[in-house]
Protein backbone atom coordinates (compact mmCIF):
# COMPACT_ATOMS: atom_id res chain seq x y z
CA UNK A 1 0.00 0.00 0.00
CA UNK A 2 1.31 3.40 -0.96
CA UNK A 3 -0.20 6.64 0.21
CA UNK A 4 0.56 9.34 -2.37
CA UNK A 5 2.19 12.32 -0.72
CA UNK A 6 2.75 14.42 -3.82
CA UNK A 7 0.75 14.99 -6.96
CA UNK A 8 2.30 13.74 -10.18
CA UNK A 9 3.60 10.59 -11.82
CA UNK A 10 4.91 7.63 -9.85
CA UNK A 11 7.26 4.90 -11.04
CA UNK A 12 7.36 1.23 -10.04
CA UNK A 13 10.64 -0.67 -10.10
CA UNK A 14 10.79 -4.47 -10.09
CA UNK A 15 14.22 -5.80 -9.10
CA UNK A 16 15.56 -8.88 -10.91
CA UNK A 17 18.81 -9.17 -8.97
CA UNK A 18 17.87 -12.43 -7.21
CA UNK A 19 18.46 -14.52 -10.32
CA UNK A 20 18.63 -13.39 -13.91
CA UNK A 21 18.59 -17.00 -15.16
CA UNK A 22 15.44 -18.41 -13.60
CA UNK A 23 12.04 -17.55 -15.03
CA UNK A 24 9.72 -15.30 -13.08
CA UNK A 25 6.13 -14.21 -13.42
CA UNK A 26 5.29 -10.79 -12.02
CA UNK A 27 1.78 -9.53 -11.38
CA UNK A 28 0.83 -6.26 -9.81
CA UNK A 29 -2.46 -4.46 -9.34
CA UNK A 30 -3.21 -0.77 -9.10
CA UNK A 31 -6.29 0.21 -7.14
CA UNK A 32 -7.12 3.88 -6.91
CA UNK A 33 -9.25 4.57 -3.88
CA UNK A 34 -8.92 8.32 -4.30
CA UNK A 35 -11.09 8.38 -7.42
CA UNK A 36 -13.74 10.27 -5.43
CA UNK A 37 -12.47 13.66 -6.62
CA UNK A 38 -12.63 12.58 -10.27
CA UNK A 39 -16.16 11.27 -9.79
CA UNK A 40 -17.24 14.60 -8.29
CA UNK A 41 -15.86 16.42 -11.34
CA UNK A 42 -17.70 14.00 -13.66
CA UNK A 43 -20.88 14.49 -11.65
CA UNK A 44 -20.66 18.26 -12.06
CA UNK A 45 -20.28 17.89 -15.82
CA UNK A 46 -22.85 15.11 -16.25
CA UNK A 47 -25.56 16.42 -13.90
CA UNK A 48 -26.88 18.99 -16.35
CA UNK A 49 -29.83 16.76 -17.15
CA UNK A 50 -30.86 16.69 -13.48
CA UNK A 51 -31.01 20.48 -13.31
CA UNK A 52 -32.80 20.71 -16.66
CA UNK A 53 -35.53 18.31 -15.52
CA UNK A 54 -36.53 20.59 -12.59
CA UNK A 55 -37.94 17.74 -10.47
CA UNK A 56 -40.46 18.29 -7.72
CA UNK A 57 -39.33 18.06 -4.08
CA UNK A 58 -40.63 14.53 -3.54
CA UNK A 59 -39.20 13.41 -6.85
CA UNK A 60 -35.87 15.05 -5.99
CA UNK A 61 -35.38 12.80 -2.97
CA UNK A 62 -36.16 9.72 -5.04
CA UNK A 63 -33.81 10.81 -7.81
CA UNK A 64 -31.04 11.37 -5.28
CA UNK A 65 -31.66 7.90 -3.83
CA UNK A 66 -31.57 6.37 -7.30
CA UNK A 67 -28.45 8.31 -8.19
CA UNK A 68 -26.75 7.19 -4.98
CA UNK A 69 -27.65 3.53 -5.57
CA UNK A 70 -26.39 3.73 -9.16
CA UNK A 71 -23.09 5.19 -7.97
CA UNK A 72 -22.80 2.49 -5.31
CA UNK A 73 -23.53 -0.17 -7.90
CA UNK A 74 -20.96 1.35 -10.26
CA UNK A 75 -18.23 1.30 -7.61
CA UNK A 76 -19.08 -2.29 -6.65
CA UNK A 77 -19.03 -3.37 -10.30
CA UNK A 78 -15.62 -1.73 -10.78
CA UNK A 79 -14.32 -3.55 -7.72
CA UNK A 80 -15.71 -6.87 -8.97
CA UNK A 81 -14.02 -6.28 -12.35
CA UNK A 82 -10.73 -5.69 -10.53
CA UNK A 83 -11.18 -8.87 -8.50
CA UNK A 84 -12.03 -10.92 -11.60
CA UNK A 85 -8.95 -9.59 -13.36
CA UNK A 86 -6.85 -10.51 -10.35
CA UNK A 87 -8.34 -14.02 -10.22
CA UNK A 88 -7.77 -14.44 -13.98
CA UNK A 89 -4.10 -13.51 -13.52
CA UNK A 90 -3.73 -16.00 -10.65
CA UNK A 91 -5.45 -18.69 -12.72
CA UNK A 92 -3.14 -18.04 -15.69
CA UNK A 93 -0.06 -18.24 -13.46
CA UNK A 94 -1.25 -21.47 -11.84
CA UNK A 95 -2.16 -22.99 -15.20
CA UNK A 96 1.31 -22.25 -16.61
CA UNK A 97 2.87 -23.84 -13.53
CA UNK A 98 0.67 -26.93 -13.86
CA UNK A 99 1.45 -27.34 -17.55
CA UNK A 100 5.20 -27.12 -16.94
CA UNK A 101 4.88 -29.63 -14.08
CA UNK A 102 2.89 -31.97 -16.34
CA UNK A 103 5.69 -31.88 -18.92
CA UNK A 104 8.30 -32.74 -16.29
CA UNK A 105 6.17 -35.53 -14.80
CA UNK A 106 5.59 -37.05 -18.24
CA UNK A 107 9.32 -36.92 -19.09
CA UNK A 108 10.46 -38.55 -15.86
CA UNK A 109 7.67 -41.14 -16.05
CA UNK A 110 8.90 -42.12 -19.52
CA UNK A 111 12.49 -42.35 -18.21
CA UNK A 112 11.36 -44.54 -15.29
CA UNK A 113 9.33 -46.75 -17.64
CA UNK A 114 12.37 -47.19 -19.90
CA UNK A 115 14.58 -48.12 -16.95
CA UNK A 116 11.92 -50.55 -15.70
CA UNK A 117 11.71 -52.31 -19.08
CA UNK A 118 15.51 -52.57 -19.36
CA UNK A 119 15.78 -53.99 -15.83
CA UNK A 120 12.98 -56.48 -16.57
CA UNK A 121 14.77 -57.78 -19.67
CA UNK A 122 18.07 -58.00 -17.77
CA UNK A 123 16.44 -60.01 -15.00
CA UNK A 124 14.83 -62.41 -17.45
CA UNK A 125 18.17 -62.86 -19.24
CA UNK A 126 20.04 -63.42 -15.97
CA UNK A 127 17.48 -65.98 -14.74
CA UNK A 128 17.61 -67.87 -18.05
CA UNK A 129 21.39 -67.92 -17.92
CA UNK A 130 21.29 -69.48 -14.44
CA UNK A 131 19.25 -72.45 -15.67
CA UNK A 132 21.15 -73.08 -18.90
CA UNK A 133 23.26 -76.18 -18.93
CA UNK A 134 26.54 -75.24 -20.54
CA UNK A 135 28.07 -78.68 -20.26
CA UNK A 136 28.46 -80.54 -23.46
CA UNK A 137 26.88 -83.97 -23.46
CA UNK A 138 28.65 -86.63 -25.53
CA UNK A 139 26.64 -89.50 -26.70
Amino acid sequence: SVEPTEAGDYKLCFDNSFSTISEKLVFFELIFDSAQEEEEEEEEEGDGWVEAAQPEDTLDVKMEDIKESIETMKSRLERSIQMQTLLRAFEARDRNLQESNLGRVNFWSAVNLGVLVVVAFLQVYMLKSLFEDKRTVRT
